[in-house]
């Protein structure tokens, strides 16, 4: 198993426990992913989840190397996203723990949350722009609603790295806290937020949502159409590029 659940009261831990990839996610884990976060949402228990990635990454995105291989993550128009949950509304808070890097599909987990904790020294990114690799998991419908469309064109178009103090001048990371304190800083706000009253708490997050999604459910669907594109135009030769060492970062970053 490459994820796991911690529990502590009404609060769980969802740990991605893949460092030997820097936590890359590949089809089996994704699968993992979306198990956990049905899982958290049925338990009646269960008040805020935790995302945080172990071995000092959060998440290097999809595993190019098992994309390279033909090995990738699943890709169809509708289910569950590439990297998992992503294309779920859960009925619950989800806070991001950040450590290290989270790039390409990271960095659409780490927006799919609501909240965003972050290390100081923490990277965000979308990495897979040097790849021929599409954003598919929601990272061209969630970020400009989180950050404005010019900033998330500058990012997306670029695929530069950012920074945990720009992230948090842009609106990206809503807390920045020492280097290796996310996943206890991330953790004594979900239990703070699980202490209030749940009710209300849940209807106001959705009527949030809903007020700002309009047609998200059209961008999701147009996000795929034209992932699905790039696909086929090149995204497994630049895969190819990242598993043969191209990538100077290792095994993720994808």
């Amino acid at each position: 198993m490459t994820v796991r659940v911690e529990r502590q009261e009404a609060v769980w831990t969802v740990v991605l426990d893949r460092p030997e990839t820097r936590n890359a996610v590949d089809r089996a884990t994704a699968g993992e992913l979306a198990a956990a976060f049905r899982e958290f949402d049925a338990d009646p228990a269960a008040a805020v989840a935790v995302l945080w990635g172990a071995g000092g990454t959060f998440c290097s995105g999809a595993d190019l190397k098992a994309v390279a291989a033909g090995e990738g993550n699943r890709v169809e128009p509708d289910g569950d996203g590439p990297m998992g949950p992503t294309r779920m509304r859960l009925g619950k808070p989800v806070i991001a723990a950040v450590a290290g890097h989270a790039v390409a599909g990271g960095l659409e987990l780490a927006i799919w949350c609501d909240l965003r904790v972050v290390e100081e020294d923490a990277v965000f990114g979308v990495f897979c722009r040097r790849w021929g690799v599409p954003l598919v998991d929601g990272g061209t419908v969630r970020l400009p609603r989180l950050i404005g469309a010019g900033r998330a064109l500058d990012l997306i178009l670029t695929g530069r790295p950012v920074g945990a103090a720009e992230a948090h001048r842009i609106g990206l990371a809503d807390r920045v806290v020492p280097a290796g304190t996310a996943r206890a800083a991330a953790g004594e706000l979900a239990a703070q937020l699980a202490a209030l009253p749940q009710a209300c708490l849940r209807n106001d997050r959705l009527s949030l949502y809903e007020a700002l999604d309009g047609d998200v459910a059209d961008g999701l669907a147009a996000e795929w159409r034209y992932g699905v594109e790039s696909l086929a135009r090149g995204a497994r030769e630049g895969a190819a590029r990242f598993a043969g060492g191209d990538g100077r970062h290792g095994a993720g970053l994808g």
